[in-house]
């Protein structure tokens, strides 16, 4: 099982429209990546570890595959619709990471 994070460094002065994203953007990608995405989480930040420090990302978006090959499979085709969507809810360009899940 692997997890694909799409992150949102948490930049003084950027802008993201989480309503966007939860009710448009999220509901794409989800249709466009279709069976083969296996679960999906969206976490907002709130701080960061010591009280009034910012935390260091916005969003931290997981999603679920069960390979790398999975994901390639399920992205590719639609990789350019979905990542043009990302200038209607943001002018942050994401950071992503494919990790092997390992407990």
């Amino acid at each position: 099982m692997i997890k694909v994070y799409v992150v949102f460094p948490n930049h003084s002065g950027s802008t993201f429209d989480m309503d966007y994203y939860l009710n448009k953007h999220i509901p794409m990608v989800r249709q466009k990546l279709g069976a083969a995405l296996k679960g999906m989480s969206v976490d907002h930040a709130l701080s960061g570890a010591q009280p009034g420090i910012d935390a260091a990302y916005r969003v931290i978006t997981a999603l679920t595959f069960d390979s790398v090959d999975a994901f390639e499979r399920a992205f590719t085709p639609f990789a350019g619709e979905i990542t043009g969507d990302i200038p209607h809810f943001t002018d942050i360009v994401p950071s992503v990471q494919i990790s092997e899940v390992k407990l």
